[in-house]
């Protein structure tokens, strides 16, 4: 048969932790630059962290089918980062065939995790979907449970530990939206922190100390400066993001308090050509304040810590 197959599938296993960047976006459309969401795989699971628009198409581009999603996990709830919640609770209920190849959908709950206004939030997304989901349990005959959230709301502590697998949520500062967290993962051995949206805060040191991976959002405050200097009536949208981000100054400091291995920087504002010369720009000055790796985030990219 002429069906297209899926070429680039990610083995099913991972005895140690992969981090894949599914989105380096902000609010702001940009093309090559889809919204926030970052995937990681730990021995058999795939987790999702945040999931702005495209989650689905970038889940497929990196090679992680959607029915491996049954874990997702929010940061805070600006629409960048949860505006994809529709298009992966769905597709991951869903069984696909492709070519000579079956994909299972979820035939359990999806779990949420997230901050204390999760369940209100996501909670009114769910019921927005009822007409879709009585259609595909009718008519469709997909597995019923699928159909439910099981929802996680912790600000701060352990939220999840099963099969060597630990996640971590503490509190972060994105006020006016309150309450913002940021997330540590850790895997046989290694360990990921994800920042979500915040100003510099203690906690991001305190829980980045040590980690192989920090994933971290930025603002060129340079450029900034510039672009409100060229366009003065745009001042108050594009000096926001100085109330409530961190510079990547701000963020190479964190890095080296927390004696971080390797600084990924993504969310970035503004968004950069995806080249060398302005990622360097981007990053003009970090490596006088932490002298360890930087990585400029695309899409997809992707990180083994092995």
């Amino acid at each position: 048969m002429f069906i297209q197959p899926q070429e680039n599938l990610l083995p099913d296993y991972h005895e140690h932790i992969k981090v894949v960047i599914l989105g380096t976006g902000t609010p702001r459309a940009f093309y090559g630059r889809a919204k926030a969401g970052v995937a990681i795989l730990a021995g058999d699971k795939a987790f999702l962290f945040d999931c702005g628009g495209a989650t689905v198409d970038q889940l497929i581009k990196a090679g992680i089918m959607p029915q491996r999603i049954s874990d997702v996990f929010f940061t805070h709830h600006h629409s960048d980062h949860n505006s994809g919640f529709f298009d992966v609770f769905i597709t991951s209920w869903r069984t696909h065939v492709i070519a000579d190849r079956v994909f299972e959908g979820r035939k359990g709950p999806m779990n949420v995790y997230g901050p204390t206004t999760t369940k209100e939030i996501i909670g009114k997304m769910r019921a927005s979907f009822d007409f879709d989901v009585n259609l595909r349990v009718n008519y469709n005959f997909s597995a019923g449970e699928g159909a439910d959230i099981r929802y996680f709301e912790s600000n701060d502590g352990l939220v999840y530990d099963q099969d060597g697998i630990k996640v971590t949520a503490f509190e972060v500062d994105h006020k006016p939206v309150d309450p913002a967290i940021a997330y540590k993962f850790e895997f046989n051995g290694k360990s990921v922190v994800i920042s979500g949206d915040t100003i510099p805060v203690d906690n991001m040191i305190t829980h980045s100390r040590g980690v192989d991976l920090l994933v971290h959002e930025s603002y060129n405050k340079a450029w900034l400066d510039a672009l409100i200097a060229k366009f003065p009536e745009q001042t108050i949208g594009l000096s926001n993001p100085a109330k409530y981000h961190s510079t990547t100054l701000q963020v190479a400091e964190i890095a080296r308090e927390a004696g971080v291995a390797h600084l990924v920087l993504t969310h970035h504002i503004p968004a950069p050509a995806a080249n060398e010369e302005a990622e360097a720009a981007y990053t003009d000055g970090m490596a006088e304040i932490y002298d360890g790796q930087i990585t400029m985030a695309r899409d997809l990219m992707a990180f083994d810590l092995s």
